[in-house]
């Protein structure tokens, strides 16, 4: 079985700090690669991977400005479409513009559809989706119109996170700085709690950092920025429970799986797949607001932090969601 895989390049793959689709991408790729099958991953040319790697963008244009993400992505896709007869597969990482192309080409395309951007571009999915096949991350990330041949949930190398059993002195939000994250909330339920609250994660919307971050922060309210791979481990780790107040119906959460693969507990609103992923007073809370997840936060202490670690290995490793990949290909295979 040969299978190409394209990757994102807003970021490297896997990501330095920030780059949530491109990670888990990786994680696909190397654990497909482990299990012996033979894999091309097109992605920027610094990436890192065990795949065969194929790149047209040196670079990731979120890093180097000079890049115009058009045509870059116009030449990405382009690549790998152009080369299609090569593959058994093409599992599309990169939305809905590869998708544009699959008409063009005899190999079938999958498409992990890692949430929808906007309704604007649901046209797209609508006019392909009888044509290729569409995998969900989470049951409640599902399109009335569309039709999916499996929800596969993200996986996570859990190796890469420690189980600490003891309960730290602070809360943590770890995410991009934006109002559909929630940030200004989980600094409200912070001082509610009177516990100390870490930030962490890149400035998406340097207007609302700037108006609902910065006048809060003090020895009680840090932000630290986007964190790499070990810190992130450390910050996760070290908290007491991570504060997860979205405004948006979120279609799977990496920072939830990793924060309980290190046994932190969750609090989050009740949004997208929350209820997927948390199971109320086992791992965590599904709150409806500031209040109540202030309210919430004296419970946490009730909570196993060896529980929120074995929700993670049941359901979320890179084991688990590799295989249920090699299963949708072969299925797919099946049908030719």
């Amino acid at each position: 079985m040969k299978i190409a895989i394209i990757s994102p390049i807003a970021w490297r793959t896997p990501p330095r700090h920030y780059g949530p689709w491109e990670r888990v991408v990786s994680l696909l790729a190397e654990g497909l690669v482990k299990e012996g099958i033979d894999v091309t991953l097109y992605a920027t040319g610094d990436s890192l991977t065990s795949a065969k790697l194929r790149s047209v963008c040196k670079a990731p244009y979120e890093e180097d400005k000079e890049l115009d993400a058009k045509v870059w992505e116009s030449l990405h896709i382009s690549q790998i479409m152009e080369q299609a007869d090569e593959f058994d597969i093409i599992h599309n990482n990169y939305d809905f513009l590869p998708l544009t192309y699959s008409g063009l080409i005899k190999t079938p395309v999958i498409t992990t559809i890692h949430g929808f951007s906007s309704p604007k571009i649901m046209p797209v999915y609508r006019k392909y989706n009888k044509k290729t096949h569409y995998v969900s991350i989470s049951n409640a990330d599902r399109h009335e119109d569309l039709d999916y041949i499996r929800t596969v949930y993200h996986g996570i190398d859990i190796e890469k996170f420690t189980l600490n059993k003891e309960q730290g002195n602070y809360l943590v939000y770890f995410g991009r700085i934006h109002k559909d994250k929630g940030t200004w909330e989980a600094i409200q339920v912070a001082k509610r709690a009177k516990m100390k609250l870490v930030i962490a994660g890149i400035i998406q919307d340097k207007s609302y950092y700037e108006n609902n971050v910065e006048p809060y922060l003090n020895d009680d309210v840090c932000y630290i920025g986007s964190v790499g791979p070990e810190e992130r481990n450390n910050v996760l780790g070290n908290a007491y429970a991570l504060l997860h107040p979205i405004h948006f119906n979120e279609p799977f959460g990496l920072s939830i799986v990793e924060s309980m693969a290190c046994g932190t507990p969750v609090l989050a609103f009740n949004k997208g797949s929350m209820p997927e992923i948390i199971q109320d007073g086992m791992n965590g809370f599904i709150v409806s607001d500031v209040e109540e997840m202030a309210e919430k936060i004296k419970d946490v202490r009730n909570i196993s932090r060896e529980g929120c670690r074995k929700t993670v290995e049941c359901k979320f490793t890179q084991e688990q969601m590799v295989k249920q990949y090699i299963e949708v290909y072969k299925e797919i295979l099946k049908k030719l």
